[in-house]
């Protein structure tokens, strides 16, 4: 039975990379591409809630066949896996993202988000990003390498509770340094608030500042990137720390709004290390 991949991204449906990972994928199965019409980079999670989507056919630059919508990347995955197209995707690629996804960017990209909604629908997903921004990347190395995921992945299966977070060196593939299974590193950002008065008076604002620091601890995909090796990062959507559920459960609790019959120091009693639900 032929395999369904659902191709999508955050950088638009003018985004280069498209082709290129299309066309690698389509070696391992049927391809279908739903993008958004314009960048929706930092998009994150968002989806549209108050106003309808418009998706319409469109083409990329080869010819090859396309959707774009007005919506966000997790919009996209959406209209796939809700009944937009006639067969559910049995994997979703969400790039190839222009810059790296590395460490706290996962928070902000709407190029992992679109994955993570992947994973919400029990559907295997890649996010799949090239450490460079240059007009001319190169991006067969990262599409081949999605596709020999998208290969392992069919053969091999895959466990429903984690995305795969992929960041390739904007490097020619006999300089990329063979793959590393990596957890996540650390970016801190440095932004500013900048603002400037309009022709009328009325203040606007940008938000920005110099480049990221990053720290390239050992085993981290940042570590990984920065010495030219392909990095691989299983993410979970799973995002408790249960390090501190314990702890947390021995914490007083009694607030005045709590019921009277279930007091603080009956839960700790009890053992139990959740929160009781607040009555409204």
């Amino acid at each position: 039975m032929t395999r369904t991949i659902l191709v999508t991204n955050d950088d638009g449906i003018e985004a280069d990379a498209l082709d290129p990972l299309a066309a690698a994928l389509s070696a391992v199965g049927e391809v279908h591409i739903i993008v958004p019409e314009t960048n929706w980079s930092g998009a994150s999670h968002s989806i549209t809630l108050f106003r309808p989507l418009r998706c319409r056919p469109t083409k990329l630059a080869s010819g090859r066949a396309a959707f774009m919508t007005d919506g966000s990347p997790t919009d996209c995955v959406r209209l796939a896996v809700l009944g937009f197209l006639r067969q559910k995707p049995d994997l979703i690629v969400s790039g190839i993202n222009r810059g790296a996804n590395l460490g706290d960017d996962i928070t902000y990209s709407g190029t992992v988000a679109a994955a993570m909604e992947g994973l919400l629908s029990n559907i295997p997903s890649i996010a799949i990003s090239i450490g460079g921004f240059g007009a001319d990347l190169d991006y067969g190395p990262a599409a081949s390498f999605a596709a020999l995921l998208a290969r392992n992945i069919f053969e091999r299966g895959f466990m429903s509770d984690a995305l795969l977070n992929v960041n390739v060196p904007a490097l020619p593939p006999d300089q990329i340094l063979g793959v590393e299974v990596t957890r996540l590193g650390k970016r801190s950002y440095r932004d500013q608030l900048v603002e400037r008065l309009d022709p009328y008076g009325n203040p606007y604002y940008w938000v920005g500042g110099p480049a990221v620091d990053e720290e390239a601890e050992a085993g981290t995909d940042v570590a990984a990137l920065s010495a030219g090796r392909i990095s691989v990062t299983p993410i979970a959507l799973d995002l408790t720390s249960h390090e501190l559920i314990e702890d947390l459960g021995a914490w007083d609790w009694s607030w005045s709004g709590a019921s009277s019959s279930r007091s603080s120091s009956s839960l700790r009693d009890a053992g139990l290390r959740r929160l009781a639900p607040l009555d409204h």
